[in-house]
């Protein structure tokens, strides 16, 4: 089965690259088609792939700063052609586009199966104030968004949904966004954990933890505020344009280690008393890993961790982002004891190896389906 793959844009790593890898580890052979590719920030594995990319590729700057050229990426996949060698039945037999952005736009002969792992519909298009919220939007990006807002959601909406045959969601509030957007009905697999990376301790400590981008969407402010409040220790992992507001909330019982190395992330995980995660998210893979190993979350209820954390059995919610429903929900953990070993297979239902076998297993639906369809013709094994 000939299959290649979609990004929208290589230039840097996060959970999206991470589902790639696992997309690509299906598929060894499959050309990954994309705006553009820095290999510079990316894992040096990448330069042994086939990626192909687009005219955005030798625009200047596009590689440093994606966002200036947001309006450009529906022609960039409008552009590729994905017909591949001169076949009779075409080219390739199989394309998944894995998305935020504007790859599932890509155009497909009517022989090819299209299924587009979906992060999220394009925030700048569907929630732009979140989306200015959660980037660091150039000025003349955010004066020019207004403008181009409308004609692109009903472009994407209209035509861009309508060149996927299935969606998949990465969780139940995508799945849900999907609807809502595209009117389009999507199953759920969840993204890939590498919980194999992670594993409790023997040695459990007395502080809390934050391991996160700090920025203000992330509301890192809540736990900053809320265990200053409470007098417990609070340690804060990670770096990010919103630091110094945080550092400046922040009593004696917080400390902030800014970037860590995945060693020392290892084990703050292991030896925290909880995770902290008080941000919304599509899906958040962070709660899983304080999962694997071995400890529980304290989430808001909202986005992916309604999809990842049991109250009471891995953690707890607080219902409203303030200091002080997080405050109740500490109150109510402290109270509580949890198992690591259950926790950790909690967490293993989240894992790569899960996820590949979901996928797989949906490709050949999907694939099945559309032989029934063609009134039982043979499909690509």
């Amino acid at each position: 089965m000939r299959v290649a793959i979609v990004h929208d844009w290589l230039n840097q790593y996060g959970g999206a690259e991470r589902v790639l890898e696992a997309l690509h580890h299906l598929y060894p052979d499959a050309p990954v088609y994309t705006s553009l590719y820095a290999p510079e920030g990316l894992p040096a594995a990448y330069r042994a792939w086939d990626i192909r990319t687009s005219f955005m590729q030798r625009l200047p700057l596009a590689k440093q700063r994606h966002q200036p050229f947001l309006p450009l990426y529906p022609l960039a996949f409008e552009r590729f052609d994905l017909s591949g060698p001169a076949r009779p039945a075409g080219g390739y037999d199989l394309v998944i586009s894995n998305s935020s952005g504007f790859c599932h736009s890509v155009p497909t002969p009517p022989e090819t199966l299209h299924i587009n792992y979906c992060l999220t519909p394009p925030r700048f298009l569907w929630s732009p104030e979140g989306y200015l919220a959660r980037e660091q939007v150039p000025g003349l990006v955010r004066r020019l968004l207004p403008a181009v807002i409308g004609p692109l959601r009903r472009w994407d909406a209209v035509t861009a949904s309508r060149r996927v045959d299935y969606f998949v969601a990465i969780s139940q509030a995508v799945r849900e966004r999907i609807l809502s957007c595209y009117g389009r009905e999507a199953v759920v697999i969840y993204p890939p954990v590498d919980t194999s990376a992670f594993g409790p301790s023997d040695r459990v400590g007395d502080f809390y933890l934050v391991a996160s981008r700090l920025a203000p969407y992330k509301r890192v402010d809540l736990a900053v505020r809320a265990f200053t409040a409470l007098g417990l220790p609070l340690v804060v992992a990670g770096e990010g344009r919103d630091r110094r507001a945080l550092e400046a909330l922040a009593g004696p019982s917080v400390r902030f280690e800014g970037w860590v190395s995945q060693e020392r992330l290892r084990e703050l995980y292991a030896t925290c008393r909880a995770f902290v995660f008080p941000g919304e998210e599509d899906f958040g893979i962070a709660p899983l890993e304080a999962g694997a190993s071995g400890r529980p979350v304290i989430a808001y209820a909202a986005g992916g961790a309604l999809d990842t954390v049991v109250e009471g059995v891995t953690g707890v919610f607080f219902h409203q982002q303030t200091p002080e429903s997080l405050v109740e929900a500490v109150r109510r953990l402290e109270r509580l004891s949890f198992d690591p070993q259950a926790l950790r297979r909690h967490a293993q239902g989240f894992d790569t190896a899960v996820f590949q076998e979901r996928f797989t297993a949906h490709v050949a639906a999907c694939l099945a389906e559309r032989r029934a369809a063609s009134g039982g013709l043979p499909v690509p094994a």
